[in-house]
């Protein structure tokens, strides 16, 4: 269950934590937004949340910081997502918390989000100059030079045109994608990225859907399962699957994902993140 929505820390002016505070970590119910795009009983998707936390330390018991990346896999199925302004104070609280070692560091927070989330999440710490976070460029087609335009419109999934006669399959992205926070308004960006085989996609219909969310208010987590809907609603693919990469804000970026099935994330994060 998400907490009351008066404790919503986004759009806030909040002073940092000066000690640990997992109380900060404030979930939002998916179930609500899902009802919202009538997944109303079994869920069409699985996939995860994958995020990176750029700016994770704490102290040893020799007072000197510690600092990692990490990188976090939320199961789509759990109950909660977690409000990224939240999620970034929290991790910031353990700043001057002392720990025995990583090990405990590793458990204290897999046991904290994994409770706001309402399920098991997975989590792994890297050194900032560790090889396992080269940024990668997506595989496939770039849809940024077709001729769609911005529709000044919601998105619907009207606006995606497939042909009736040929199945391919493809992989498609673009650098396009810009979304409101439905909180503060304020604009996020990222690369979508699909991967589908069914009925050819209009590529240039696709990058106008993709721009009708530049005036959409949704989280992150929304916005691709609507992607996922709409594309599943109108071409109706063998299967898909649909990743968005967000740009890092407060020192985390975000990744969701959904698939129809059998896949994982095959790119955890992008250069330009």
């Amino acid at each position: 269950m998400a907490a009351d929505s008066k404790g919503l820390l986004l759009g806030k002016q909040v002073p940092a934590a000066t000690h640990y505070a997992p109380e900060l970590l404030y979930p939002i119910a998916r179930r609500d937004a899902r009802d919202a795009l009538g997944f109303t009983e079994k869920l069409p998707f699985e996939g995860f949340d994958v995020w990176h936390a750029y700016e994770l330390s704490w102290l040893g018991r020799d007072d000197k910081p510690r600092s990692r990346v990490g990188r976090f896999t939320i199961p789509a199925t759990t109950p909660n997502l977690v409000e990224s302004k939240s999620f970034k104070l929290y991790l910031n609280s353990l700043n001057n918390a002392v720990f025995d070692s990583e090990e405990a560091v590793i458990a204290c927070i897999v046991r904290d989000i994994g409770a706001a989330a309402g399920g098991d999440v997975a989590f792994e710490m890297f050194a900032a100059d560790d090889a396992a976070l080269a940024g990668a460029q997506p595989s496939g087609l770039c849809v940024d030079s077709a001729s769609g335009r911005w529709p000044r419109r919601e998105p619907d999934a009207a606006m995606l045109l497939c042909s009736k006669g040929s199945v391919v399959e493809e992989q498609l992205y673009s650098h396009l994608l810009r979304s409101l926070c439905p909180v503060t308004g304020q604009p996020d960006w990222a690369t979508l990225w699909l991967h589908y085989r069914g009925p050819a996609l209009d590529h240039a219909a696709l990058l106008s859907y993709i721009l009708a969310y530049r005036e959409h208010q949704d989280f992150h987590e929304q916005c691709v399962e609507r992607i996922f809907r709409d594309l599943q609603q109108a071409c109706q693919p063998e299967f898909l699957h649909v990743q968005a990469f967000y740009t890092r804000r407060g020192g985390m970026d975000i990744n969701p994902f959904r698939s129809s099935g059998g896949g994982r994330p095959p790119w955890l994060r992008l250069a330009r993140q």
